[in-house]
């Protein structure tokens, strides 16, 4: 089991399988606003899938290691970019 998620498994493809269940779980509701904020949340799949396609062609062609430094860099800089930003928005007020 570790040797395959060693091997198989990339950074933005658990993101990817764990927001897609997220959305399938909390994408089912009873009332109207729960159905309301489930069919958002099942339109999000498809952009989901879409990006989870493209990480598996990047990692057919590049391999694990090379792809999850890829994404670490780029999560890296999103949270990066996430906190400058909330830093400034601080000092604004």
């Amino acid at each position: 089991m570790k040797n395959f998620i060693k091997n198989k498994t990339t950074l933005f493809f658990i993101i990817g399988i764990l927001t897609l269940i997220g959305c399938v779980y909390f994408g089912t509701g009873v009332s109207a606003s729960d159905a309301m904020s489930g069919a958002y949340l099942i339109v999000a799949i498809f952009p989901i899938s879409i990006f989870i396609i493209i990480d598996r062609i990047c990692f057919w062609k590049f391999g694990a290691k090379k792809v999850n430094k890829i994404q670490l860099y780029i999560l890296s800089g999103l949270i990066s970019l996430f906190f400058i930003n909330w830093i400034r928005l601080q000092f604004s007020n």
